[in-house]
């Protein structure tokens, strides 16, 4: 069964897209790169109040976007923009996925499960529950569903157990349901970034480092080494801007046959490399065709 969409490059020109988590970072960047392309850009985030920067930026670019409400935790927040897209524009073309949260606890034992769970429910079941209510429109018109994963997805990070649960979640999850979706039209891709200093998530660590050291309990010298590397050679040479990453999210949207995980750069392709023997996924995805009983792709 195939899709409207499937194998087409797409148009941006009266297509619809919505992105969550647009108030600063990468979704901002994505959200203005994607109007200027010439989609009809829904920019979602939690507090529409904090739409200060997208709209800033929106304007020096020329670019108008519809900004809403979306909490990715609230399935009525959720469903009541989905409908409210349906009802505006009729369709919806494409979903970028990239709300999210850091940590914000030392290490496993100093954390908490409900610390745990907030991090989860934000940046996996977040995930699954924007996918599931943007399915149907998606699936009408053929489209894409794009997700914002990370290296810390594919390679644990010390002191990063609850983020990397999260993101290791979101690929196994996306990794399953991509041929699924591919059988009824719809394209799954994982754009996996590196180190983006200018988000909130480039600013490491998120309290004083004193008060967070503190906090460590037995593993503070431990932390301290890992503070240590993160400031000083660390990430400094995986980083990238948030609108390289908006650049590679806005290739994905419009390939007639995006791969299923596309890092967003070099560092992050040899990053991923170290660990996978299918960085794209490709394989993966081929062989998962077979127990659908689908043929393999053209090539």
């Amino acid at each position: 069964m195939t899709g409207p969409g499937r194998d087409r490059p797409t148009d941006p020109a009266g297509r619809v897209l919505l992105i969550t988590g647009t108030s600063s970072g990468i979704g901002l960047a994505t959200a203005v790169a994607a109007a200027r392309a010439g989609y009809t850009t829904v920019a979602t985030m939690r507090d529409p109040a904090r739409a200060g920067a997208l709209r800033s930026a929106a304007g020096a670019a020329g670019v108008a976007l519809d900004v809403r409400r979306l909490d990715v935790t609230d399935a009525g927040s959720v469903a009541d923009c989905l409908d409210a897209v349906r009802r505006t524009y009729g369709r919806l073309d494409a979903v970028v996925n990239n709300a999210g949260v850091s940590n914000s606890d030392p290490t496993l034992e100093m954390s908490t499960d409900a610390a745990l769970r907030a991090n989860l429910d934000v940046n996996f079941f977040g995930v699954v529950t924007v996918s599931r209510a943007a399915m149907p429109l998606l699936r009408a018109a053929g489209g894409r569903l794009v997700t914002i994963g990370s290296v810390h997805g594919v390679i644990g990070q010390p002191f990063n157990e609850a983020y990397c649960a999260a993101k290791f979640a979101v690929e196994g999850f996306m990794e399953a349901f991509a041929p699924v979706a591919a059988a009824h039209g719809v394209r799954v891709s994982v754009v996996v970034p590196g180190f983006v200093p200018d988000t909130a998530f480039g600013v490491f660590p998120d309290i004083d480092r004193t008060t967070i050291e503190a906090a460590s309990g037995p593993y503070a010298p431990t932390f301290a080494g890992y503070l240590d590397w993160v400031g000083g050679q660390g990430w400094e040479s995986a980083g990238q801007p948030a609108r390289e990453v908006a650049e590679v999210v806005l290739r994905t949207l419009r390939e007639p046959r995006p791969p299923f995980r596309v890092p967003a750069g070099a560092w992050a392709a040899d990053y991923l490399a170290v660990k996978l023997a299918d960085p794209d996924g490709s394989t993966v995805q081929t062989l998962a065709r077979t127990w659908l009983g689908q043929p393999p792709p053209t090539p």
